[in-house]
């Protein structure tokens, strides 16, 4: 019985060691890049893209059909001899056609609209690639950012299981100081309330760190129940920056700029599709086939034909009213994508200089704040060093706690908005996959 207990406790252990795996940031977003589920649909929807871009799509191949046919007629007829003026009727006389044949239909030329309907194939699937891209900036960024949120709520959870900590010694020491007459009732209660409180907030962390741990599985497309470890424990920061640098990437480098400038060519190319009607056309036809004709009463009982046929049609479209209004519209659709490329373009450089300014801001604040933790960790010490001797109150040593435990929260905060600008500007600048390297 002991060695079955023993067995079944091993192979819980062994299955939740199982259960858990190291990430690092590297290894999430591979994991994600490959499973999450938005991911491949946009990939899906970039290779239909490259299929639809075909020279036959475009039109520059013929088109050959096999057709095969079978009419009928059943008449009741009367003649009349010129000569005599005889008459003749016959009734339910039928008639019969068989037909069997291959056509080609080959458009040669068309005003250059079939070079224009390629490049047109061609640029939507360079289109596709592009959104495909930012769908995977976009995942990039948002598991990124998700990723050290995760080592944030760690963080945070550690500080307040520091200060529930501090708060259970002080309780101690006043339960002890209590029983000998040197703290009063109501120092005790006081202490107990502080004690709870930090264990209550330390609860509720713990319901934030399993929040971001779920959508952290989210991302990746793992079970939802799965344990996560995290090989990084700090918030890793890059200071170095340059503005002028992710500038000129952005210019080269953004995705959304990159799509815009793909939308003003399809304009262009549709503003030469629309002329190419201005062009005569050339099209060839061709087709070899069979016919079988059956005569019931014809001084030939039947017919066949086998032979080809063939055509050449040239056309000139002189008016067909739709002409002046589309080169209208083609028009305006290609000064609407130059102004939505010059209106990016300035939205992108104003969000590039907020996100600079929060990100030098944030960098000066961290500084400010571990300067201040220095302050607070002695002032604590000093603290806790009177209060042992009696000499301070109770709400001032919890009021010593709290500054050493809101001067931890701000360091924390402002590397996390340092870190989320720092992934906002590697995005805006096209750099975001640094973090796959």
């Amino acid at each position: 019985m002991k060695k079955q207990i023993i067995v079944t406790l091993l192979c819980c252990a062994a299955g939740s060691l199982h259960a858990q795996q190291h990430y690092t940031l590297k290894s999430c977003l591979e994991i994600g890049l490959e499973k999450n589920y938005s991911i491949r649909m946009v990939r899906n929807e970039e290779q239909i893209s490259k299929n639809n871009a075909t020279v036959a799509n475009a039109g520059y191949l013929p088109t050959l059909d096999l057709s095969a046919g079978f009419s009928g007629n059943i008449n009741d007829t009367e003649t009349t001899a010129r000569a005599t003026g005889e008459k003749a009727k016959t009734t339910g006389v039928f008639d019969k056609t068989l037909n069997a044949g291959l056509n080609l239909n080959w458009t040669l030329f068309d005003g250059f609209k079939i070079q224009a309907n390629y490049a047109r194939l061609k640029e939507l699937e360079r289109q596709g690639e592009t959104l495909t891209r930012i769908a995977i900036e976009d995942f990039i960024a948002d598991l990124t950012a998700e990723y050290y949120n995760y080592i944030q709520q760690q963080i945070r959870l550690k500080n307040f299981h520091y200060a529930m900590s501090l708060s259970k010694e002080r309780l101690r020491i006043v339960e002890e100081r209590y029983i000998v007459g040197n703290f009063s009732r109501l120092d005790l209660q006081q202490a107990r309330v502080d004690y709870n409180a930090d264990r209550a907030q330390y609860m509720k962390q713990q319901e934030a760190v399993e929040s971001s741990r779920i959508s952290l599985n989210e991302l990746m497309d793992n079970q939802i129940s799965q344990d996560i470890v995290i090989n990084d424990s700090i918030i890793d920061l890059n200071t170095l920056l340059s503005y002028e640098e992710l500038w000129q990437s952005t210019l080269a480098n953004n995705a959304s700029l990159l799509r815009s400038e793909q939308g003003k060519k399809l304009a262009d190319l549709e503003m030469k599709a629309v002329k190419s009607r201005n062009f005569p056309y050339l099209r060839l036809n061709a087709g070899y086939g069979y016919t079988l004709n059956k005569y019931e009463i014809s001084a030939n009982s039947r017919r066949d034909n086998l032979g080809l046929n063939f055509g050449v049609t040239m056309g000139f479209n002189l008016f067909d009213g739709n002409r002046r209004r589309e080169l209208k519209n083609a028009r305006i659709a290609i000064e609407n994508a130059k102004l939505q490329q010059a209106d990016l373009r300035h939205t992108l450089e104003a969000d590039l200089s907020n996100l600079w300014q929060a990100y030098q801001n944030n960098i000066e604040m961290l500084k400010l704040e571990r300067e201040n933790l220095i302050a607070a960790i002695e002032n604590h010490e000093i603290a806790s060093e009177r209060y042992m001797l009696g000499t301070l109150a109770g709400i001032e040593m919890r009021e010593a706690q709290k500054s050493l435990l809101d001067a931890e929260e701000r360091i924390l905060k402002a590397e996390y908005d340092t870190k989320m600008c720092e992934i906002s500007l590697l995005q805006l600048s096209g750099k975001i996959t640094k973090y796959l390297e």
